[in-house]
């Protein structure tokens, strides 16, 4: 977040009430120097992140451009500015920059997800509806959506308490992509061509199948269950696990 190009950025973090002593004391020194703001709240709606941008920012622009961005994920250092370049060629609605990476372990994937987790919605303040308005791959459900490609514009980090990203994309070269994301890929070795092979031969493809499936399967349960539903179901698997 420090290391964003763009300027005029507000970084909003939700935390439970009963978050741990050790997390707040981690966060405080962000906190003071004002690069993050805290918001203790049980459940937030999207009309309860309108209320609190227009808090935290004073609704002093013509636009409001919010992103989602999960705890364990990191942004490019020209995320912001990209969006906020959309935003002045009059782009309006949900704005995706589709390509990112994952990294899993000492390996990175390129990974294109066109409704990915790392939404913006870019609109005016009257009756403002946020990036949270609905999941990220149910935005358009509710605006117009636009797709920008590029450079890898977001990391997604996969470990063992990951609760649905998964190791996918296509084994690639992180020493292109290092100053994009600072100090997140230097603990990741330049794969050998030998192992670049194999990935595209044996491993992606059947990465790529299991993504079908799992995307298929996705759809067939969000139809027949609602959105409530899938949601109970989730949960409820990963409690058994």
């Amino acid at each position: 977040m420090r290391s964003q190009i763009g300027g005029g950025v507000r970084w909003l973090v939700y935390l439970d009430p009963q978050s741990p002593a050790w997390l707040l004391d981690r966060l405080a020194p962000l906190v003071g120097e004002g690069l993050l703001e805290t918001r203790f709240r049980e459940e937030v709606s999207w009309a309860d992140l309108a209320a609190d941008a227009r808090e935290v920012t004073g609704a002093g622009g013509d636009l409001l451009i919010t992103t989602n961005v999960d705890n364990d994920d990191a942004l490019a250092v020209d995320f912001v500015s990209r969006v906020q370049a959309a935003a002045r060629e009059g782009v309006r609605g949900a704005v995706y920059l589709t390509d990112g990476l994952v990294k899993a372990g000492d390996r990175s994937y390129a990974w294109r997800d066109r409704d990915n987790a790392f939404c913006n919605v870019i609109e005016t303040w009257e009756d403002p509806q946020t990036a949270w308005r609905d999941w990220h791959i149910l935005l358009g459900r509710h605006m117009p959506v636009t797709a920008i490609s590029g450079a890898p514009g977001w990391l997604q980090v996969i470990h063992e308490r990951n609760v649905s990203n998964r190791m996918r994309g296509r084994l690639t070269d992180p020493a292109g992509y290092r100053e994009l994301f600072p100090g997140a890929l230097d603990d990741i070795a330049s794969p050998g061509r030998i192992e670049l092979v194999r990935d595209a031969v044996i491993s992606r493809p059947a990465r790529q199948m299991r993504e079908a499936v799992r995307a298929a399967g996705k759809g067939i349960l969000l139809a027949a269950l609602g959105k409530d539903g899938l949601e109970r179901l989730k949960e409820k698997y990963h409690a058994v696990r």
